[in-house]
């Protein structure tokens, strides 16, 4: 008969073990309604153990939210394969999907949590709408984007952000039907700037001479026509 003896972790992947521990519970519940005291039993160790690698909640939620952030920011990096509303598509369902099984999590990463306001909550959040544009730029092959562009770009990333909120508040959408329109509303964004701009005209017809026949730009254009008949 052998005796199992509990393995003596080094500082680092005690603090790594914690802040898995967190988001687990901050998927749950608002990291508000999380105690040290939770998260120290959901560890296996003492609440005094707890503080010895993080200083207080607000650090030990900080270190999870950008553990977090970077898992969101991974959800935007896409192959350059296949038409962009294609690429958009399983772009929002990665990004849902993260949504999905980080609740109550993306919503404290998105307004702040705890940590609202603080220089280190913003810039984590800013980070993941920079990657988010930058990757989108690079889909469309623009290295200098024009300022129709830029806005198109954050507005739809705004958009997106808000979109998820509001569906986590009864999820009343079926999540695949937000998922489609979303990638419709980048289209449609697109569309409107292209009235008032030649640039995103050419872009425009780049996008939509690549779609394939059964594409979401290609399905949204067809809705409309039927809206219109």
């Amino acid at each position: 008969m052998t005796t199992g003896v509990r393995r003596r972790m080094g500082v680092e992947e005690r603090r790594q073990q914690l802040i898995g521990v967190a988001l687990e519970l901050f998927a749950r519940r608002s990291p508000d309604e999380v105690s040290i005291d939770e998260i120290a039993s959901a560890a296996g160790i003492s609440r005094p153990l707890v503080y010895h690698y993080f200083p207080g909640k607000l650090s030990l939620y900080e270190a999870a939210l950008k553990r977090a952030a970077e898992d969101l920011a991974s959800r935007f990096e896409e192959p350059h394969q296949g038409s962009l509303g294609g690429r958009l598509l399983r772009v929002m369902r990665r990004f849902f999907d993260f949504v999905d099984e980080h609740g109550p999590g993306f919503s404290a990463l998105m307004r702040g949590g705890p940590a609202v306001g603080s220089s280190a909550t913003n810039a984590l959040i800013d980070s993941v709408r920079q990657v988010a544009y930058e990757q989108i730029l690079s889909h469309l092959r623009v290295t200098d984007p024009p300022p129709r562009l830029e806005l198109l770009i954050r507005s739809w990333i705004s958009l997106v952000e808000s979109t998820a909120l509001i569906w986590l508040d009864g999820r009343r959408i079926p999540r695949a039907e937000l998922e489609i329109q979303l990638v419709h509303d980048f289209a449609a964004l697109a569309a409107v700037s292209a009235a008032y701009d030649e640039e995103m005209t050419a872009l425009l017809r780049q996008m939509l001479r690549d779609e394939p026949h059964d594409g979401p730009f290609t399905d949204l254009a067809a809705r409309l026509i039927t809206l219109a008949s």
